[in-house]
């Protein structure tokens, strides 16, 4: 019997080492998996690592681009003001260079109709048509009128024109066989225009 438990021991006694490294091994298969996933996961960057990154990187860059950025825009902006006054500047200077024109023309004109009228005068006077001094007011009155037209000041075609309201002020109406009616048939004052503005409009009588 003794020989017999001896006998069978060993097989049992191979069985439970066999069990118990393949239980080790197993064990070691975990253990290695466990490992390797924990390697990768200590591997892997948290997110709240990577948005601390980010922000601490950002942090060391905006000063700097935030700076550039607030000087970018101040300088377009004051080129934008600078644009826009000298803009203005100019509309302002040319519109003031016109109104003074337009105010001198028609501080002269007075001085025209007197000059058109004191000639017509000296021309209904035979005596006086070879007079020097009319002969030199003739003169003055000519050169006046050339350096006007040199400006752009110019006399408004009024007599047998059509009447036009935009240039013309009718301040009666008359029969006549000489002109049509609808048509300027008298001018009672010249009027006259600077560039492409009315300065004064003519004073006309129209046919009916």
């Amino acid at each position: 019997m003794g020989s017999d438990r001896d006998k069978e021991n060993p097989e049992e006694e191979t069985e439970e080492i066999l069990q118990e490294e393949a239980k080790e091994e197993s064990a070691d298969e975990e253990t290695g998996e466990t490992s390797e996933e924990e390697q990768e996961q200590e591997d892997e960057p948290s997110e709240e690592d990577s948005g601390n990154d980010s922000e601490e990187a950002a942090e060391k860059e905006d000063p700097k681009d935030k700076k550039i950025a607030e000087l970018n825009d101040k300088v377009v902006r004051q080129m934008a003001e600078f644009d826009n006054f000298r803009k203005r500047t100019e509309k302002e200077k040319a519109e003031t260079f016109a109104n003074g024109e337009k105010a001198v023309t028609e501080a002269i004109l007075p001085v025209i109709d007197n000059f058109e009228r004191a000639l017509e005068m000296a021309g209904q006077d035979e005596e006086k048509k070879d007079d020097p001094f009319i002969e030199g007011m003739d003169k003055v009155y000519r050169q006046l009128m050339d350096e006007l037209a040199k400006l752009g000041v110019k006399p408004i075609e009024a007599l047998g024109a059509d009447f036009d309201p935009n240039l013309h002020n009718a301040v009666m109406q008359e029969e006549t066989e000489e002109y049509e009616s609808g048509k300027v048939c008298k001018e009672l004052q010249k009027g006259y225009m600077l560039n492409d503005s009315v300065v004064r409009h003519s004073m006309v009588s129209v046919a009916k």
